[in-house]
């Protein structure tokens, strides 16, 4: 499964994005991108889901596969 973090890190780089750009353009703050790439547990979900919508994606409730229950 890919982490958020490395989703939105290869999108940012697909769309030739720097973080600055995208920080602008999504509205959030560049240190709360920052943050969010490098994988920070503690992050504001609904920024995340602003940063999200830039690739048309947003997070969601899922049901844990057995696999993941490890």
């Amino acid at each position: 499964m890919k982490s958020i973090s490395t989703f939105i890190k290869n999108s940012r780089k697909k769309h030739k994005l720097t973080q600055e750009e995208l920080a602008f353009k999504a509205g959030v703050g560049l240190r709360f991108l920052r943050e969010l790439e490098r994988g920070k547990e503690t992050v504001r979900l609904d920024k995340v889901n602003v940063v999200l919508n830039m690739f048309g994606k947003e997070l969601g409730v899922t049901d844990i596969q057995a696999e993941d229950k490890k």
